[in-house]
């Protein structure tokens, strides 16, 4: 059964973590948040599910302005070259939809098959926003807080310097 919103609000109390949440029109893309978000504190996100060949999969939780490569992320993660999953296998495995991927989705993942990445300049914030599970809404937690939770849902967070990947490729080019 897929957790609903009120699921999630309920293992964040019961695990005596904060948090508050924004309700706003839905958001599909980090442009579509631009503005909406300027009263709402913290690093704000974007997230990425994606799969390689071997269907190892992976959710990136980064800060919405971070660069990702995802043509080049395979080296980083050590696994085959990544594409963005679809959305059913998106749904399969974490319960959401396309524009409301989100690190709260961890909790559907009972099974354990999704990889969850952390971006290193996300943690630089003290509270750090994600969708809780539907993209109308965004919740803040504090970012000892985030790790906490992925922890708890079975999920050790990899943290990976994208800044310093993409400054590693360019000086190879």
């Amino acid at each position: 059964m897929t957790a609903t919103r009120t699921d999630l609000f309920a293992r964040l109390d019961a695990l005596g973590i904060g948090h508050k949440t924004y309700e706003h029109p839905p958001i599909f893309t980090v442009a579509e948040g631009e503005g909406m978000k300027d009263d709402m504190p913290g690093g704000h996100t974007k997230n990425l599910f994606l799969k390689d060949k071997k269907n190892t999969l992976i959710l990136v939780s980064a800060l919405a302005e971070t660069t990702i490569r995802i043509n080049q992320l395979h080296r980083a993660l050590e696994c085959g070259r990544l594409s963005f999953g679809k959305p059913d296998l998106l749904f399969e495995t974490l319960g959401v939809k396309p524009g409301s991927v989100t690190a709260f989705a961890l909790l559907n993942d009972t099974a354990h098959r999704v990889r969850f990445v952390l971006d290193a300049a996300l943690l630089n914030h003290r509270i750090v926003n994600f969708h809780p599970l539907t993209n109308d809404a965004t919740t803040a937690i504090d970012r000892d807080d985030l790790l906490r939770f992925a922890r708890d849902t079975g999920h050790e967070p990899l943290i990976v310097d994208f800044a310093a990947l993409a400054a590693a490729a360019d000086a190879a080019q």
